[in-house]
This record gives C-alpha cells, structure tokens and sequence, in this order.
C-alpha cells in the first residue's frame, strides 16, 4: 500500500479528519478512540505525525492513516 502524505488533521463533532497533499478528505468516528473523544481541544492539537499514522503522546493515543480507509459509521 502506497505511503499517505497528511497535510492537515482536525476535529469536528464526533469526528477525526485528514486531509492529504493530493486533496483526498478521509474521516472517522471518535467513538473508536475514547481518549481523544474525552480530550481538550489543546490535547487534542498536541500531535505528531509519522510515516504510518498520527501520536498524541499526552494521550497515548495512536490513529494510523490506513485506518481511515476502514468503513465506519
């Protein structure tokens, strides 16, 4: 599976977003992810992306991009 580039990571509703350099728009459910459903807004800005996928360390949280691709409600 080709490596996906993120260019952007944000928070709406009940919702994660990303969106890619090429343009492509892939949310998800945060009711997959309790902590960061639970989170601030400020712990919820504290990430880092990696190659794979995103790192709240506060939070010890872990979203991998290729999650985004999953179906879900």
């Amino acid at each position: 599976m080709p490596t996906m580039s993120v260019k952007e990571v944000w928070f709406a509703d009940d919702r994660i977003f990303i969106e890619t350099y090429n343009g492509e728009k892939l949310s998800q459910s945060l009711k997959w992810y309790p902590r960061l459903a639970g989170a601030t807004e400020v712990q919820r800005t504290a990430f880092r992306l990696s190659s794979i996928g995103i790192h709240w360390e506060q939070l010890d949280e872990d979203v991998s991009f290729e999650s985004f691709r999953y179906k879900n409600e």
